[in-house]
């Protein structure tokens, strides 16, 4: 997975809306040079538009616009809620809000790919949507991703 970093997380964020949840991870990624403005407004209108898709497990989104609504780079923001907020999903009240970006159509599989095996972990997702500070997620990232590598040695 690319290298996560402080820089990329917030936790203890207080929000009343999805929207707002969806804009503070957008803040991330568009401060961190992997964005423009207008792709957190491609996340927001992107929900609108097809539903509560981002929310992809019990208490986490992943937002994401398309390429072309101002993908400069690669790019991963994680939020950490203090209060669950609702999207309006079967998954829902939602925790962990990861944002992520793509300028291309390929160049993200192999994060999604890794945070799929990730969220996939019921514990893993209990531990994130606890994290109380950004040190506290990339040491649980870390923790998983040095588990599974010693598991294919």
């Amino acid at each position: 997975m690319e290298t996560i970093c402080l820089e990329d997380i917030k936790t203890n964020v207080e929000v009343a809306t999805w929207e707002e949840s969806v804009k503070v991870a957008g803040e991330i990624l568009y401060k961190n040079g992997k964005i423009t403005k207008d792709y957190i407004l491609g996340m927001i209108e992107t929900i609108k538009k097809l539903g509560p898709y981002a929310v992809i497990a019990p208490g986490i989104a992943l937002p994401h616009a398309r390429p072309e609504d101002g993908a400069l780079k690669v790019g991963i923001s994680i939020v950490v809620l203090n209060n669950p907020i609702n999207f309006g999903s079967p998954n829902d009240p939602v925790k962990v809000v990861i944002a992520f970006s793509a300028p291309d159509k390929t160049s993200h599989v192999q994060l999604l790919q890794e945070l799929a095996k990730l969220l996939s972990d019921e514990e893993i997702r209990g531990k994130l949507a606890n994290a109380k500070t950004p040190q506290e997620v990339v040491e649980i990232i870390e923790s998983f991703k040095s588990e599974r590598s010693e598991e294919r040695n």
